[in-house]
């Protein structure tokens, strides 16, 4: 029943989707204005178009979310296998949309705390640089270079606490779910 539901719900929705199905419901409308005259804009003249209406919507409704389901699964699958592939990619987040809203949001304040920790490090560290390629004076040259690397440790930081980040969002969701992600 799944499979033929599936089946189903892809060939209307394409039918839907297409100019001539909206050219039909245009007609239509416009067959419906034109008779309004004839059956003097009785009451049964616009129960019609109601009842119609609303019919198709209610049953458009169950076929575009079906439709939507199964392309957001095949969009995360494509992600998933994409993320799994790359070399160095990092795959700890690969299930996001399994998580709570709650947890989305934690770590959606913990990944822009972590990004504005990393663009300080980041600016503070290429100022630095500025400085030590500018100076003139060996000391202050010096002192600048070690204000880089101070901030660059800084940074390396940032982006280590982005990867520990990960790895407990990670191990949140296997704890939550019971399985793991690959």
């Amino acid at each position: 029943m799944n499979d033929t539901f599936r089946r189903v719900a892809a060939r209307v929705s394409e039918a839907c989707g297409s100019p001539w199905a909206f050219i039909i419901s245009v007609l239509v409308i416009v067959i419906w204005g034109v008779t309004g005259p004839i059956f003097d804009y009785s009451d049964t003249w616009q129960l019609v178009i109601n009842t119609g209406t609303t019919v198709v919507t209610f049953l458009m409704v169950f076929l575009i979310q079906n439709t939507q389901n199964r392309d957001s699964r095949a969009v995360h699958l494509k992600l998933d296998e994409l993320l799994r592939g790359v070399s160095g990619a990092r795959t700890g987040l690969m299930n996001l949309e399994d998580l709570t809203d709650d947890q989305l949001e934690e770590l959606k304040v913990e990944f822009e705390r972590i990004r504005q920790h990393a663009q300080r490090a980041v600016a503070t560290a290429e100022s630095a640089e500025a400085a030590a390629s500018e100076a003139s004076d060996p000391e202050a040259a010096r002192l600048a270079a070690e204000a880089a690397e101070a901030a660059a440790a800084e940074a390396a930081k940032a982006a280590k606490a982005a990867t520990a980040t990960e790895e407990a969002a990670r191990a949140g969701f296997i704890a939550s779910n019971g399985t793991k992600d690959g």
